[in-house]
């Protein structure tokens, strides 16, 4: 066929687009056996589970990862999820992977949906971008008649927005890792705008019994509170040569997962675990022998904590008054708290160094932050005029001339290489077996190191780790705030 003007082949894509999108708002397939079908039952259910579901911290939450089987048996879960946004979206991008229909690519419904609460708006202008300027993704009908996985997540979304919701439902009907990670590219743009939600919609351990779903799920979980495709995929993978009896799966949606995963790697998220259950925990319904498993998890970005110049006087002072009631009296401060700063007493990790004539004369620091701030710098100078092995202890005489440094540590972040590390900004800790061990940020620039000479001293030299086995230890970046 050819055609004779720009205006024949304009008129030629826009039927054809026209009718690639061509569809019904989608009738509800599985109101009546995941959930109730009646209005008045189903908003009555919702309530309940809304009011049961535990309350967490308020934060910007970026993404859930919710499960999707029938409410008697996963409601709850996805509740808790569902409980922790706070804040209107501009558009809700809901991902599923496909139970029925498999195809190297992504399936998106072009219309609406109905559910007994109501038709959900879809985002119209997206869908049409994505299905028009990307080959592999597509409107698959049979994708979409049966499948539950976005249907049964709506009502709770309709219950916090009402009509004032827009979804883009979004089907993964392949197993294809690189066209998993296209997809991933493909919504970077709309990932980074803040107002925009994302759901994966995923249940876990397919029909292990309960005592090794408990064991397995908490291991999935864990893996994707790393943020890395790479240590979710390979946990998958070694769960499934364990040979536990009928597991079929780790996650239904794994695929799912991972493309959420290739979002947010190497990016300042966290991923929160807020609930865990599986059929066995259903009473009446649920048995012990053969299990599904279901996971709340919500991902937000971590803010950055900082001190200012007050907070960080306040600091230092509490370490000056610790080090001589120390020094000359041999007894700990006692403080009130309440009339400190409420930034110091979150827990964070800190290290204390003194320093004589310029000289290192002492350094102790603790890096898990199981203690409110202000008890760790307290600590932390009086180990550091004492308990260094590396110094005698501090004597009366010398406080005068001592000055105080302090650290103080911001939550490390799991990273996959060497190459995550940015010297002069970030701290590290390694971890190998049952040695670790960990370097300041000021470390590198001090020793003038670059990355790799940085981690490499990090792990042998101070954790004792096997110079052979250094790139299979963990390696985790912090930053510092020193003053």
């Amino acid at each position: 066929m050819r055609f004779t003007s720009k205006i024949g082949l304009f008129y030629f894509l826009f039927l054809l687009t026209f009718a690639t999108l061509q569809a019904e708002p989608r009738a509800c397939a599985v109101c009546g056996t995941f959930y109730p079908q009646d209005k008045k039952e189903l908003a009555k259910a919702l309530q309940k589970r809304f009011a049961e579901a535990k309350s967490f911290p308020k934060k910007n939450v970026k993404a859930l990862i919710v499960p999707h089987a029938g409410y008697v048996f996963s409601a709850g879960v996805a509740a808790t999820a569902y409980k922790t946004l706070h804040k209107k979206y501009k558009n809700i991008f809901i991902i599923g992977s496909s139970h029925y229909v498999n195809f190297n690519g992504v399936s998106i419904y072009p219309d609406n949906y109905t559910t007994p609460l109501g038709e959900v708006q879809t985002n119209k202008k997206i869908i049409n971008t994505l299905l028009t300027q990307h080959s592999f993704i597509a409107y698959n009908q049979e994708a979409h008649k049966k499948e539950h996985t976005i249907e049964v997540q709506l009502p709770f979304l309709q219950y916090l927005y009402g009509n004032g919701l827009r979804i883009v439902p979004i089907l993964l009907a392949t197993s294809n890792i690189h066209t998993i990670q296209k997809m991933a590219k493909v919504l970077t743009p709309y990932f980074q705008d803040k107002e925009n939600l994302f759901i994966i919609s995923s249940d876990l351990s397919h029909y292990p019994n309960y005592k090794d779903a408990n064991f397995i799920d908490k291991r999935t979980l864990q893996s994707i509170t790393q943020n890395s495709p790479k240590e979710f995929l390979a946990t998958i993978e070694k769960n499934s040569r364990l040979g536990i009896k009928n597991l079929s799966t780790s996650a239904c949606g794994w695929a799912s997962i991972t493309l959420l995963l290739e979002l947010s790697k190497a990016q300042n998220y966290k991923y929160e675990i807020l609930q865990y259950k599986n059929s066995g925990d259903t009473p009446q319904y649920g048995q012990k022998a053969r299990v599904v498993g279901y996971g709340a998890i919500r991902m937000y970005e971590e803010e950055t904590f900082t001190l200012n110049d007050e907070e960080k006087k306040e600091l230092k002072e509490l370490a000056k008054l610790a080090l001589y009631e120390a020094v000359l009296h041999n007894k700990r401060i006692q403080i009130d708290a309440s009339k400190l700063s409420p930034k110091l007493s979150e827990h964070l990790g800190a290290f204390v160094t003194l320093k004589e004539h310029g000289q290192l004369r002492g350094c102790i620091g603790r890096f898990e932050p199981d203690q409110p701030l202000y008890e760790v710098i307290i600590d932390m100078a009086i180990s550091a005029s004492r308990y260094d092995n590396r110094f005698t202890p501090v004597t009366p005489d010398e406080l005068k001339d001592i000055k105080i440094e302090i650290s103080v540590l911001t939550p490390r972040k799991r990273v996959n290489s060497v190459d995550d590390v940015v010297v002069g900004k970030h701290g590290i800790y390694v971890s190998y077996g049952d040695k670790n061990g960990t370097y300041l940020p000021q470390v590198a620039t001090d020793m003038g190191w670059n990355a790799e000479q940085f981690v490499y001293s990090c792990c042998v030299e101070k954790a004792g780790i096997p110079p052979q086995h250094c790139k299979d230890a963990e390696l985790y970046v912090y930053e510092a705030i020193v003053f």
